[in-house]
């Protein structure tokens, strides 16, 4: 099922939408604006965004401009009162792969949901790009910062299940049903030992990491991602002048240790 995120300050059209989406078979998470988008997405592995543009905090372009810049390719549907063409232009600009006027038809709303999901499902099937890393289906290849990287196939696949869905929380039974197969007789420690190996293999690696979840299974964060987000929230919850002072003594205390 995919996971659609809905960012609309109002809350009326918020939960029209949520109500729709929810109806045709997906499952839509609603956010008041782009920094509340954000914080769902720290938790929740997102598919495609739908989002207004003017909104308190965080407007459609901040959040959309954001996301891009973090090397996120996540499919985003911009809803807008704006007709004007250098609104338009300025969505497509930031990234956004859809636009729609409101009032806004929910049947051609979901029509358009689906393409989007079609569009980034078969791109995703090829190539996945995190910052400096490139993982190539097509050629069974790992780049990071122009090395090539090679790996046994089970971990390739384990490594492209995860990373297609940064965030995304997996099961050790559905890794190993996807990986090695149902009929397999692979078990706990198989699993293991080769996302241990992989944590090896990328130890040094800056733009993901493959974190463990108590009880449940692994998923894949983007370090960057996180970071920047975490640092956006403090600054919008605390301000420049806690923040930026705070920064300066971390770094301080990072060279003085060194």
């Amino acid at each position: 099922m995919f996971n659609i995120l809905v960012v609309e300050d109002n809350l009326d059209l918020r939960e029209l939408f949520v109500t729709t989406i929810n109806n045709a078979g997906y499952r839509a998470f609603g956010a008041t604006d782009g920094l509340d988008a954000l914080n769902i997405m720290d938790n929740t592995h997102i598919d495609l965004i739908v989002a207004d543009i003017m909104m308190p905090k965080m407007s459609g372009y901040e959040l959309t401009k954001e996301l891009r810049s973090l090397g996120n390719s996540i499919p985003i549907l911009m809803v807008t009162a704006k007709d004007d063409y250098d609104s338009l232009q300025k969505g497509f600009s930031f990234g956004a792969d859809d636009y729609m006027i409101k009032p806004v038809n929910v049947n051609e709303l979901l029509l358009r949901i689906q393409a989007l999901l079609r569009r980034a499902r078969i791109n995703s099937e090829k190539k996945i790009v995190i910052g400096s890393t490139i993982i190539d289906y097509e050629s069974m290849t790992v780049k990071y910062n122009d090395d090539d990287i090679v790996l046994p196939l089970k971990e390739f696949n384990l490594l492209f299940k995860l990373l297609s869905f940064p965030g995304k929380i997996f099961t050790r039974q559905q890794l190993m049903d996807e990986i090695w197969g149902m009929d397999s007789e692979t078990d706990d420690r198989t699993i293991n030992t080769h996302i241990n190996r992989l944590r090896e293999r990328f130890s040094n690696n800056q733009d993901f990491e493959i974190v463990t979840i108590r009880g449940l299974g692994y998923k894949a964060v983007k370090k960057q991602w996180k970071a920047k987000t975490k640092l956006k929230r403090l600054i919008q919850n605390y301000g420049y002048t806690f923040v930026l002072p705070l920064c300066f003594l971390c770094y301080q205390s990072y060279f003085s240790v060194r």
